[in-house]
């Protein structure tokens, strides 16, 4: 609310305020006698519209003794069985809930699905039968499990942890934090060293240097040894592999040139598409090579192998739909030729004699490729089929085959959007796609120039869950509405003439984004924290601006939030659904958490009456925001 508005109701609240804090404290045993709602009613979702019948692999494990392939249906919950001699699914193995990952071990089907109430399913592959389901973390992906078959490890995507639990004995899981959203994770041929990809940057956007980092796990003791930094601007990582011989561990992900305002995309002015190299027995990033070429972008990378001998590297580009092959020998030879291994990241030259583009039958590779023999089989996301490219060092890769995993799926306006939201093949020079800033639907973590509001005040990226739903859009409220902001990103930041089916499309899909279940509550309720919050939400008056069913009144407010030539600017009313999704907060970005936005970016009770709360009652105020 205004500072104005808000002086004239500073007694009145305050009184009110003591009066709900008071009351505050007695929630938990009002919910436990009946006088305080103990279900939390959750904001009304957004219009549920079907992607489609899609399977959408993600993931392959390979059993080359028998000859079976085992593919991860992502939106299928399930995982299919293909048989490589004849070609063909010999049977299925049903989840409950979307399937993020898979492997193999003593004979037995591990499935990571599920995503608030995340699962490891695991079957016998000799009967087909579930033998055991051990309950996991929110969202669990990439299980992978030690050579002697002790320890399974699963990244819990949304609780921001590895989970590391033993299959010898009934001990419970060990969780070691990651910085944020942990989405793949390596182990070392001796298993001594787990890598972890986190997805995107877990600090503030305001300030010179903002990266994603690499984890490194000690398994033996399990505790994390350090974080190792991306590249400036790093996001979007994607997966990591590991060498045979133990000594590098390779990283797939976006460099957004941040600092740039987005006058053009040719040559990678705004985002470029990266391989970094983690040097594992120093515990330093050796370098970053960029895998687009000087006028052709390779839009989002995101699986990534080594071959069984070590001479190749082999990355999936989910936005351009190739297979990029890598001679790593020679990559690692030039490597230690050059001058100045900090400059190999900005050559968009380097790997061009090293490597191989491959066009794919299909769009959006997304698992890494494995290999058999002189064959790769590569899963494609939106084609619901498996790629077959045979391989030959003096020839190359080429495409042999194309499996279906099923009747071709019905290509609804939702799924149509989903792929161009996806598509960089629709940018020009197919530098980024609408999902390279915007992840998943959600946020990259940057800040970016977008010049919709003048030059040089870079705005925090959003997310764009129920953006159709909450006009205006953008941090400032440019956009009138979210129809109008899709066709802008397709002309100013794609650089392309508008095809409305095509905008229309990614209306469609946008609009039927569902809200993700908050990792804060407890069985899908508030928490005690959270229930006493919400009494101080609405006694701090956040409930005058965020109300209704998604959390916002719609209207911009000057909350004393802009800085310099921004401080009298009125800031749209953002919804506060799934807001523990999209840090950093504030239009730049400043504001790490939420508490931060409550006490260090709140001095003057322009944005919410907090400065009289104790600490007890701002952490409880932040549980309820979290849990929304």
């Amino acid at each position: 609310m205004s500072s104005k508005f808000s002086r004239l109701l500073c007694n009145r609240r305050y009184i009110l305020l003591i009066f709900l804090l008071l009351l505050s404290a007695a929630v938990p045993v009002f919910c436990r006698v009946g006088f305080y709602p103990a279900i939390h009613e959750s904001a009304v979702h957004a219009p549920l519209h079907s992607i489609s019948e899609a399977a959408s692999p993600v993931a392959l494990a390979l059993d080359s003794l028998s000859d079976q392939l085992y593919i991860a249906e992502q939106t299928g919950n399930s995982v299919a069985d293909l048989d490589l001699v004849s070609k063909l699914v010999v049977r299925k193995f049903d989840v409950n809930g979307p399937v993020f990952g898979l492997t193999i071990s003593d004979n037995k089907l591990y499935v990571t699905s599920g995503q608030a109430d995340g699962y490891v399913d695991v079957f016998d592959l000799n009967t087909g039968q579930l033998i055991q389901s051990i309950a996991a973390g929110h969202t669990p992906m990439s299980p992978k499990i030690t050579s002697d078959g002790q320890w399974l490890l699963v990244c819990n995507r949304f609780n921001n942890n590895v989970g590391i639990k033993s299959l010898t004995s009934n001990e419970p899981w060990v969780y070691v934090p990651v910085p944020r959203e942990p989405v793949a994770v390596a182990l070392t041929p001796n298993d001594s060293l787990a890598v972890v990809a986190n997805h995107i940057q877990d600090g503030r956007s305001d300030v010179s240097f903002v990266a994603a980092k690499v984890s490194l796990i000690d398994i033996a003791s399990q505790n994390k040894i350090i974080d190792i930094s991306l590249p400036n601007g790093s996001s979007g990582v994607r997966d990591v592999c590991i060498s045979p011989d133990g000594h590098y561990a390779y990283v797939t992900h976006l460099i957004g040139r941040f600092q740039m305002p987005t006058t053009q995309v040719d040559r990678g002015w705004m985002n470029t598409n990266a391989l970094s190299i983690i040097d594992l027995q120093t515990y330093t990033r050796l370098t970053t090579v960029l895998l687009d070429d000087v006028d052709m972008g390779a839009a989002n990378p995101w699986g990534v192998t080594c071959s069984p001998d070590g001479k190749l590297l082999i990355v999936s580009i989910s936005g351009t739909h190739e297979l990029c092959i890598i001679d790593r020998i020679a990559l690692h030879n030039k490597i230690e030729q050059a001058e100045d291994p900090d400059k190999i990241q900005n050559d968009l030259n380097f790997l061009h004699d090293l490597r191989q583009r491959l066009r794919l039958s299909g769009q959006g590779p997304r698992g890494a490729a494995v290999m058999n023999g002189d064959k790769l089989y590569v899963p494609l996301y939106f084609a619901d089929a498996v790629d077959v490219i045979k391989y030959s060092p003096s020839t190359g890769a080429q495409i042999e085959d194309s499996i279906p995993l099923g009747p071709e799926p019905v290509l609804t306006q939702v799924r149509q959007g989903e792929m161009r939201f996806h598509d960089a093949t629709g940018c020009f020079q197919h530098w980024q796609a609408c999902a390279s800033c915007h992840p998943d639907g959600f946020t990259d973590g940057l800040n970016w120039d977008l010049l919709n509001d003048g030059v040089g005040n870079s705005k925090n990226a959003k997310s764009l869950l129920l953006s159709h739903y909450t006009p205006p859009v953008m941090s400032s409220g440019i956009r009138p509405n979210a129809e109008t902001a899709v066709r802008a990103g397709l002309r100013y930041i794609e650089f392309v003439a508008i095809d409305e089916n095509d905008a229309n499309a990614l209306d469609v899909y946008l609009a039927s984004k569902e809200p993700i279940p908050s990792p804060y509550l407890v069985d899908g309720q508030l928490s005690a924290a959270a229930l006493r919050g919400q009494i101080v939400f609405d006694a701090a008056g956040c409930g005058f601006c965020h109300n209704g069913p998604y959390f916002t009144d719609l209207k911009s407010y000057n909350v004393g939030t802009g800085l310099g030539r921004e401080a009298d600017w009125l800031w749209d009313t953002p919804t506060l659904i799934n807001v523990w999704k999209t840090a950093p907060y504030l239009h730049d970005g400043r504001a790490i958490t939420i508490r931060d936005v409550l006490t260090v970016d709140n001095p003057n009770d322009e944005h919410g009456m907090t400065s009289a709360l104790t600490e007890q009652q701002i952490d409880d105020l932040a549980e309820y925001i979290l849990s929304l």
